[in-house]
């Protein structure tokens, strides 16, 4: 007779399954997945040898879900953030969603990139170069071509300003026989025997056939999922704060039955319920 499991077990089987299922229909055009994939050094170095067309391009570093500040603390989490050999940054980012890739956020992406990865005293000569390259599963900018690149001009010149700032669009709706068009196939790709560059299906390959991939993509799924269910716990207890103080209840025993702190719960005063 088989041993009786407890709801934990079963829940825990239950969840297992769910991950191996949704591991195995993975692509790199998926958010989680890409940052996986392109923390390592040798796949993003890949990934930007054929975006900016450079086979001497060398990455030295590279960091994925790499949070920026601003200086009033708004925070923005990078998918990845590499720097080259000659002190180049790129922040890659993947949007299958067309509002996240709105122009602005790219500007945004880029001025943080300024603020964060200069040192005070430094001077305005020695910014980093940066790119900000957006991967989009639609072609956001709408003119049908494959990739996009943004330069700041002199209007009446038509000359470049030379700002060292530039910021791309990758359309990965293109899927043609070129370089740039078969990476747009991979980044479609379930099943890693049908990817075009073996450097990029080998990683693929480990996530969602090895013992230790495989096991990495269910603790980041776990922790998106636990992560999703702060955030939903926050979300009610900014809803309850904003009633409570609606009804006359004092910030101290909003903080008390809400867990905010009472800095958060004074922010919430004279906002209105949704």
């Amino acid at each position: 007779m088989g041993e009786n499991k407890t709801p934990q077990e079963l829940d825990f089987e239950r969840k297992h399954e769910e991950y191996l299922h949704r591991i195995q229909n993975l692509r790199l055009i998926d958010d989680n997945f890409m940052t996986k994939v392109f923390e390592d050094k040798e796949c993003s170095e890949f990934l930007l040898q054929v975006i900016l067309d450079r086979d001497d391009l060398t990455i030295r570093e590279v960091h994925s879900q790499y949070a920026l500040n601003n200086i009033q603390g708004r925070s923005a989490r990078l998918d990845i953030l590499a720097v080259d050999e000659q002190n180049k940054a790129y922040n890659i980012e993947i949007q299958r969603n067309d509002r996240g890739a709105e122009v602005r956020r790219a500007r945004y992406n880029s001025g943080l990139m300024d603020a964060n990865i200069t040192e005070p005293g430094d001077r305005y000569d020695q910014l980093y170069e940066t790119y900000v390259i957006f991967i989009t599963e639609n072609d956001i900018l709408k003119a049908g071509l494959p990739i996009y690149h943004i330069e700041r001009t002199i209007q009446e010149t038509g000359m470049p300003f030379g700002d060292g700032a530039h910021i791309i669009y990758v359309n990965s709706q293109i899927k043609d026989d070129t370089k740039l068009g078969r990476l747009m196939q991979d980044f479609t790709c379930t099943n890693p025997d049908d990817m075009n560059y073996p450097v990029l299906a080998q990683r693929v390959r480990y996530f969602k056939e090895d013992t230790k991939g495989v096991a990495t993509m269910c603790r980041a799924f776990e922790e998106v999922r636990e992560e999703a269910l702060r955030e939903g716990e926050r979300k009610k207890a900014l809803k309850s704060a904003l009633e409570m103080l609606a009804d006359g209840v004092p910030c101290d025993k909003v903080a008390k039955y809400t867990g905010l702190t009472i800095s958060e719960v004074e922010e919430l005063v004279g906002k209105k319920p949704a």
